[in-house]
This record gives C-alpha cells, structure tokens and sequence, in this order.
C-alpha cells in the first residue's frame, strides 16, 4: 500500500465519498467513530457499507469506534470490501490482536497508537503482529483529553514535550515494526503554509505519509511526502557508487564520505518514490 496521503471522510455524509476518491489521496478513511454523532451511526454504517459494495481504484479504510464501545459489532458487518481498518484508542499489539480475530486475514489494520496513557507504553510491541498492519499513526487530541492537559500545543502550534514525545515514540515504533509511519492530521485546514511546513518536518523526521481533514490538503501532503527529483537523482548516485565498488566499505561521492547507513537511506528513499 502506498500511503503519502489518508484522508478522513465522516461515514454519514455520503455525498462527499465520491468527492474524497477523486481528491488525489492514496487513501480514504471512511470515518465511523469522532466525525458522526451517536445518533447517525447507523446511517454512516449504511452508507458505508453501500459504497464499499461498488469497485473503486482507491485504497478504502474504515476507522471503527474503539473496540470497548459496544458498537463493535455493528461496524464489522459494514466492512466487506474494505483494504484496511483505522483502530483507534489502540494500546498495544493485544489491542491489534483482539480486532484481527474478528477480521478476514487479508484486511489490513491502521492502528492510531497514542490516545491513551496506557497506550504510549505498548508503542513498542507492535512488531508482534506487524503483518496484520499497514501502519501506525498517532493522534494529539484524545491523550491530552485522558491526562486533563489543558493542551497538547503552545500558543504558536508547536507540540508541548509530552505530545512531541508521543509522536517521536509514534515514529520508532513504526518503523521497529517494519511499517509505514502516519503523521497526524494538521488541523488548520486553509493554512496552506503551516501545512507545506509541518508535512515537510514529517517526511524529513521520517515519516512515509501523513492523514488529511480535507481534500485542499492533499496535493500538499502528497508533494512533502514524494521524493524530489533531486533526491531520487542523488539515491540512485548512491546506490550505483556501491554497485560499482561492491567491496569497499567507504566510498567518496561528491565530495562527501558515504557508508552503508547511506545507502540503506538510499534505498529506502527508492522505494517511497515507487522506483525500487
């Protein structure tokens, strides 16, 4: 699965699905839990269900209410034909393990791994049930709600430490797991610069993709999340100076010292371009 950009659609507004589909993201996430009232969940279930009985080119991703609702259930008789399903409040590998059961084998599970206090302690098992995921993401509003913060921001955006630690935990897990890591979402959505600019810390940090609120941000998120051609130019002089001394340990390259790390990085950077 190729992930630069996931992007939330709430399960009750049906007319927007086909909207969401054509927005340019590699994925959807048809929501069933924050973005429907109590209300008109039976409604988003129907309308999700209905949709996902139609072929689409698009990845197709259900988040689901948390496994101790109650509305378990419920929601995985509208999940035929979904790629993958969005846990949230996940707290470890067991919590993965609990929804898998009730899944076919070849459905994929998007854990949102930090919602809880619990939670930030189980971020490094995930490796236990790693091929039952397509990654692992974060979330920045529940957790701070759990503690009773009185934010997980400061007045200028930035993340307080515990909230950064999250996230950075969020990041080594992922890739301990051997899959993608999902930035969160970016909440102002009609800051095109502030999103151009946290979308580009993540892939720097090493984030593979990142989840969108709205279609607006998708082309954004896509751009900070595929490789430059610079970059891919770069790899590929790395990858080639080893081919041709398949022995040396230390090679020169423009100038600069490179060692095995550089090309794993390389060939790591390939592969999120889709050039491996």
């Amino acid at each position: 699965m190729r992930m630069r950009s996931l992007l939330f659609v709430p399960g009750d507004r049906p007319e927007r699905f086909a909207k969401a589909a054509d927005s340019g993201a590699d994925a959807i996430i048809l929501d069933l839990e924050d973005s429907v009232a109590p209300k008109a969940k039976d409604k988003a279930r129907t309308a999700v269900a209905d949709y996902l009985a139609t072929p689409s080119p698009i990845l197709r991703l259900v988040r689901i209410n948390p496994l101790d609702s109650g509305m378990l259930t419920d929601d995985l008789a509208c999940l035929t034909g979904c790629d993958g399903v969005m846990l949230p409040k996940s707290e470890s590998a067991k919590t993965v393990g609990a929804l898998a059961a009730r899944l076919a084998p070849d459905v994929k599970i998007l854990p949102i791994a930090t919602e809880t206090p619990r939670a930030v302690f189980g971020l490094a098992s995930y490796g236990e049930v790693s091929d039952r995921l397509c990654g692992l993401t974060w979330g920045v509003e529940d957790l701070p709600a759990a503690i009773g913060a009185v934010s997980s921001r400061r007045d200028d955006g930035r993340y307080t430490n515990p909230y950064q630690m999250a996230r950075n935990l969020t990041l080594f897990g992922a890739h301990a797991a051997g899959v993608a890591a999902i930035e969160t979402v970016y909440p102002a959505i009609r800051d095109d610069v502030g999103l151009e600019a946290y979308a580009a810390r993540g892939a720097y940090d090493g984030f593979t993709g990142m989840m969108a609120l709205h279609p607006v941000q998708v082309p954004i998120i896509n751009a900070a999340f595929t490789p430059s051609a610079e970059q891919v130019k770069h790899a590929r002089a790395v990858i080639d100076a080893f081919a041709q001394s398949p022995d040396a340990g230390v090679l020169l390259l423009d100038g600069r010292m490179i060692d095995a790390p550089h090309l794993l990085q390389a060939r790591k950077l390939l592969a999120r371009a889709g050039l491996d």
